[in-house]
């Protein structure tokens, strides 16, 4: 013979949730989730990243440049334009941008700049913070776009910051134009006839007045024409083009002579590789902002209504559950351990076979 024992009051059992609880939690769920995604998570994800390195190449292969080595105008060389990045983060919102420019022929160097720039990721502004500079000059204030616009820019007019001249002049919109199958933006900025801050340098005097002697201080003028690709969503350039006209100008006196003309543009494979890198990141940040709150905002919705009513009618019903209580232990009521109705619940329950009947006389009062 066994015996059940427990130490400690009895258990009770747990209760059922109500009906319709489930429901409207996955569908409070989705709501917030629906609301968050577009508010927050989307313009998270969008920000410019706070790391990155990359580079971007810019070619002209019938270019024309003063070769200095014999004071010279060569045409029909190829000039490679290089700007390359490298971005590690600057507190939560902001990037610091590493950036250096080469121009070169096919053997030799014929510019160099450097700069370092604090990136707004949200905005894709300069800020002006924490050691920037151009070409060394600390004193110098950047302002306006660095290379990415802000995702999701309507059109519009833009600073973009140019370090030859040190100054932002306004980057136009022109016309929407469809590049790599992606539909773009284009922008343009014209930057005239512009000295080049510190340029100064002797160069033979012959090359303004032919014949003369010895050497004169000239400064380099740039005149440049840039026109930008830009997909709106992500604000990634896709593709760019500058039409550079550089001259020698002797700074006392009258005359000029070209230094640098090209018509550069980006290589066709990183123009193939921007758009794929715009049209993900596209997807992604349409995902978040639009497509999926629109899918999660209304089910959330009839989940929540499909909650309410389910426990609407448990009410009715008498049962949070929808379905009989079970009796606490040692209670009695009409169902059995497992909620069940006997199926002779109402008849009268037969005499225990192993008993022994009372006797009927034995109330029953002896006779006078």
């Amino acid at each position: 013979m066994t015996t059940d024992t427990q130490v400690g009051p009895l258990a009770r059992p747990r209760r059922p949730l109500p009906r319709g609880t489930v429901a409207v939690a996955a569908g409070a769920f989705l709501l917030t989730l629906a609301a968050l995604l577009p508010l927050y998570v989307h313009d998270r994800v969008a920000l410019i990243p706070a790391t990155a390195e990359f580079s971007a190449a810019m070619v002209d292969e019938e270019a024309g440049y003063l070769d200095t080595s014999r004071w010279a105008w060569v045409e029909g060389v190829e000039v490679r334009r290089v700007t390359r990045v490298d971005a590690t983060a600057h507190g939560r919102d902001w990037s610091a941008w590493e950036m250096v420019v080469d121009t070169s022929l096919p053997d030799r160097m014929i510019d160099h700049s450097s700069r370092r720039v604090i990136v707004d990721r949200e905005t894709g502004r300069a800020v002006n913070c924490c050691g920037e500079h151009v070409n060394g000059d600390r004193a110098v204030r950047q302002a306006g776009l660095v290379y990415h616009w802000p995702p999701g820019a309507p059109e519009g007019d833009h600073p973009f910051y140019d370090a030859e001249v040190r100054s932002a002049p306004l980057v136009e919109f022109d016309d929407w134009e469809e590049v790599a199958g992606l539909r773009t933006g284009r922008y343009v900025q014209s930057v005239s006839a512009t000295q080049v801050p510190d340029s100064a340098r002797p160069v033979p005097a012959a090359l303004f007045s032919a014949g003369a002697e010895g050497t004169v201080t000239a400064t380099r003028w740039l005149e440049v024409t840039r026109t930008f690709w830009v997909e709106p969503v992500t604000g990634v350039v896709v593709n760019a083009t500058e039409q550079r006209e550089e001259t020698l100008r002797p700074r006392d006196g009258r005359g000029e002579v070209p230094l640098l003309s090209a018509e550069l543009a980006l290589e066709a494979p990183q123009v193939a590789a921007n758009a794929e890198r715009a049209r993900v990141r596209s997807v992604l940040l349409r995902s978040l902002d639009s497509w999926a709150p629109s899918a999660l905002g209304p089910l959330g919705g009839l989940a929540v209504l499909v909650g309410l009513v389910r426990a609407w009618r448990g009410r009715d019903t008498g049962s949070p559950a929808g379905n009989d209580v079970p009796p606490e232990p040692g209670g009695t009521g009409g169902t059995g351990g497992d909620g069940a109705v006997p199926e002779d619940a109402g008849e009268a329950a037969p005499p225990d076979a192993g008993a022994v009947p009372e006797d009927p006389r034995k109330d029953v009062p002896a006779e006078p």
